[in-house]
Formats: structure tokens, sequence, C-alpha cells
């Protein structure tokens, strides 16, 4: 018997944010089962919790879409440790987690009262190719916009912090909650550049707490539309920085970014950016997480 949580990540109000589902005690489960409880649950991603396997980290996770294994995930880890803190009773204090690709990852787990949220240090963004000209259009294409739809900011770029995103940004947010994407058309694109998601944002929030508004796709591997992407928000606040689109005052920018209106999930994302002397982007993000279900899982 092992427990199974359904937990809401970005956020304090159940059936908002982003949903993944944590299995705790994970080991022994073979690949097979852990990529069938992920379909089942059909969530973008669900985190199997597998103890450590050496002195360097406190906890290993694999995470899994409903059709595949990927190397780390955002939302899945903030409810993996919000999990694990409210299934264990586990104190404020920091650990570190190995993912499925080796990839080792600080964790804090932060409380205020009753309160749990969860930082996570994603690492040093990662600044890959510019799309060229040619896969800018199709792109815009494949998401129902247009040239007139951009806004006069960077590059279209991929960039990761573990896991890459195409950073896309438009002009307002009306635009981006209008999208409406072929799925179809976006699969074979990630096929020929590399990149599976594409987080598409926009400044022009009409908040003034909010300094970003996206939406992120990557049906590529089985996300139609990702509701909040842990992510694809550090490499955004990376992104921000090494393009001079948003100052980083002191070397540091923190914001918060909103995602997952247009599809009735809305989540908030704090993102810190810290710029190291020697110029590279350290990505952390923070976010809340409520509990949906806590069942046993009979596997």
């Amino acid at each position: 018997m092992r427990v199974l949580y359904q937990v809401d990540s970005f956020t304090s109000t159940p059936f908002t944010g982003n949903p993944a589902g944590v299995v705790l005690a994970a080991e022994g489960m073979t690949d097979a089962e852990m990529l069938a409880v992920a379909a089942e649950l059909n969530n973008s991603e669900t985190a199997f919790v597998l103890p450590a396997d050496g002195l360097d980290h406190d906890v290993r996770i694999r995470f899994f879409t409903p059709t595949t294994e990927v190397p780390t995930c955002g939302h899945a880890t903030i409810a993996a440790h919000f999990a694990r803190a409210i299934e264990y009773g586990l104190p404020a204090g920091s650990l570190v987690q190995k993912t499925g690709s080796g990839l080792l990852q600080q964790v804090e787990i932060h409380r205020d009262g009753d309160r749990i949220s969860i930082g996570l240090h994603q690492g040093v963004a990662s600044f890959g190719p510019e799309l060229n000209t040619s896969q800018v259009d199709r792109l815009l294409h494949a998401l129902g916009a247009g040239r007139h739809d951009l806004a006069d900011g960077g590059p279209v770029q991929i960039v990761s912090t573990g896991h890459s995103k195409v950073l896309l940004e438009l002009r307002s947010r009306a635009v981006v909650d209008g999208l409406r994407p072929d799925l179809v058309a976006l699969t074979a694109l990630s096929q020929e550049i590399g990149s599976n998601g594409y987080f598409v944002f926009t400044r022009s929030t009409g908040d003034a707490e909010l300094l970003t508004w996206s939406r992120m796709f990557a049906p590529a591997i089985g996300i139609p539309e990702d509701p909040v992407t842990g992510n694809g928000h550090g490499p955004l606040g990376a992104y921000l920085v090494r393009h001079g689109l948003v100052p980083a005052s002191g070397g540091t920018l923190t914001f918060t970014g909103r995602q997952g209106s247009a599809i009735g999930r809305p989540g908030d994302v704090q993102v810190t950016i810290e710029v190291r002397p020697d110029n590279e982007l350290l990505a952390s993000i923070t976010g809340n997480a409520t509990t949906a279900f806590r069942a046993t899982l009979h596997i």
C-alpha cells in the first residue's frame, strides 16, 4: 500500500493552480507502473518519491507525464515536498533532491503557522538557439496568432533551467488568453527545434502586482496546456534579465507571474533571479500548495 496525494501547486485554493499527483514511498515500482499511475491521474506530471541513493542528496524524485518521463518539473516538485511535509510533519528547513536525470536541486520548506510553501532552486539558466523567421511564423500560426501580436521585446528563444521552454512574448493579456493552439502543428515544430514546451507570456498584465501573465503548451509530451509551470517561470525570469527587458536592481530580480487563468486554474509563481559575478543567472521559484485529496494506492 502506498499513499497517493493530489496537490494543487502555486495556489492556496483547492481546484485552482496546477494539479500534480504525488506517490510517496514509490520504491519498488517499475517504470511501467509509474507511467500507468501518471496516465490514470492524467495530470501534466506526477511525482514519485524515492529514497536517496547517495550521500549528496536527501531524497530522489522521478517525474512522469501521462505519456513519458521528464527530467524535472517545478509544480510537481512543489507538490511532492508539500505532501512530504504534510504526511511526515516535516519542519521548516532545506534539503537536496535528486531528479530522474541526476540533477541536484536545493528545496526549502517554509512554514507560517499552518501554511506551507515550497521553494526550489532551479539552477543556472542556459540559453539555447533563437528561432529563425520561418520558425517564428510557423509558431505564431500554430498558436492562432500573427506577427502583429508580437511584443517589442527579446527574441523567440529556447531557455532552460533543467527542462527547456521556447519563450515568446506577446503584446497583451487579451492576445495570450485568446490563443487557440494547433497541437499537431506545435508537436511537429517541437521535433524540429528540440524543445517540447512553448511558454507564451506578456508583461501587459493589467495588474500592478503581476509582472507577467502566461500560458504554456507542450503537446509533444502529452500536455496540451499546463496550468502553471514552474520550469517555465525560472527561464522566463532569466530571459527578462538577459535581454534587458526588466532590470535586476542590485543584482536581483524578484517578481510574481500568473498563469492558468485562461483555463480556469489560476496560480501565482514567485520568481527570483540572482545575477552572479560571472553574469550567470541563477533561478529560484516559490509557491504555495494545497491538498485536493489523499488516498491509498493499490499497487
